[in-house]
């Protein structure tokens, strides 16, 4: 599914902190002197006007673009295996934590175990099983899905791909280094607020696993939603040859998504990732690689140890 928006139907849904974040203006610390504080407000309220009236010039000639694909899959140990017609079409290997603290989680924890979807035919229409998920506020020793049981909601046995950008032209034409850095740094909201309204339509209508969720972009940007969207290159999913595979699977250049050796898209103002919709799922920082793990996923990725290093930027010890 390929989807275009209008800057007026992206623009409510702008994270407007990170913006200023990426200004060094997000908010000052506890001491600041009072000019200081008023300095950063005139600041903030000028960058706000001026970037109010950048997006009024891009009103009428910028869309924003996003691609969606969602696809059977379930989990077998840390690779997340996507179906088709019953036949496995890819599959996305993982990262787990290796801390020392429980859960030690992974990805594919959160789509129901490969080879146990018979299980769910069995079971009576409509009853699913009463320990498939875990109580309220109980914290799981292992996997989140329990090996032996299913659920009978098709949610969660299905991944959703997506990638969502903004093209670069208007940065381009930008007169000045201010101008381009407002442009760049808006250009990288709207992408995210792409992804934002996209991900918000799939959850109630194009999956459709939340199709009574009403929530305000205040709860939308504190992810009061069910389910997570990791994007590639974010703490769990680390590694950058990843949108290789996603390309494979959405085909990128159909919203003019192209990708660089080290598996950087362009233009920069885009992003890609996974959807869940498990209503534990949640993010996570992967943490430190230990070289037993990099050695276990170079095998299942089918590349040199050395080659992942790079995408993942782990320095090579000593």
């Amino acid at each position: 599914m390929k989807c275009s928006y209008r800057i007026a139907e992206v623009r409510p849904y702008i994270c407007w902190p990170y913006f200023y974040h990426a200004w060094g203006v997000a908010g000052i610390r506890g001491g600041g002197s009072p000019e200081g504080l008023s300095a950063l407000t005139a600041e903030r309220e000028k960058l706000w006007a001026d970037a109010q009236r950048m997006l009024d010039e891009l009103e009428e000639r910028v869309q924003t673009q996003a691609l969606f694909v969602l696809h059977e899959a379930y989990g077998e140990g840390d690779d997340i295996v996507l179906v088709k017609d019953n036949r496995e079409l890819a599959r996305l290997p993982m990262l787990r934590q290796q801390s020392s603290a429980a859960p030690q989680l992974c990805l594919a924890d959160f789509l129901y175990p490969r080879g146990k979807a018979q299980a769910d035919s069995q079971l009576p229409k409509g009853e699913a099983p009463t320990d498939f998920l875990l109580p309220k506020g109980e914290a799981p020793t292992g996997s989140l899905l329990p090996k032996d049981k299913v659920p009978t909601d098709s949610s969660f046995c299905h991944l959703g791909l997506f990638a969502a950008t903004v093209s670069s032209t208007f940065v381009d034409e930008a007169t000045d280094d201010y101008r381009r850095m407002l442009a760049q740094t808006l250009a990288d909201r709207l992408a995210e607020a792409t992804a934002e309204v996209l991900h918000e339509q799939v959850r109630r209508t194009y999956w459709g696993y939340a199709p009574h969720e009403r929530l305000s972009v205040d709860e939308l940007h504190r992810e009061a939603f069910q389910g997570i969207r990791p994007a590639v290159g974010y703490p769990s999913l680390p590694d950058m040859s990843l949108n290789f595979l996603l390309d494979d699977l959405l085909d990128m250049q159909q919203v003019g998504i192209r990708l660089t050796q080290s598996g950087m898209m362009c233009p920069h103002a885009s992003v890609s990732g996974l959807m869940f919709a498990h209503p534990q799922a949640r993010y996570f920082d992967v943490g430190r690689i230990g070289d037993d793990q990099l050695a276990d996923y170079a095998r299942r990725r089918g590349l040199p140890a050395d080659d992942l290093r790079r995408f993942l930027r782990i320095a090579d010890a000593g």
